[in-house]
């Protein structure tokens, strides 16, 4: 009976506080720095994207079967 009337007392309310705290934060969206660093991950990504099709343009030119190696 005390542990269930401890876990009541002491762990069930700071879960309740961090899960709700949680699901508040969730439901604001982002914010402005974290939609900055989005967008300039999403550019660099995009930038990375093209880089790899053009060295795998160039590695199909010089070596054709270089797929098949890997």
């Amino acid at each position: 009976m005390a542990p269930v009337i401890i876990f009541m007392l002491v762990v069930a309310p700071i879960w309740l506080i961090l899960h709700y705290r949680s699901k508040r934060q969730v439901s604001q969206g982002l914010s402005e720095e974290e939609y900055i660093q989005l967008s300039e991950l999403s550019e660099t990504a995009d930038k990375m994207a093209e880089r790899i099709k053009t060295l795998e343009a160039i590695l199909d030119v010089e070596t054709p079967n270089w797929r098949d190696k890997v």
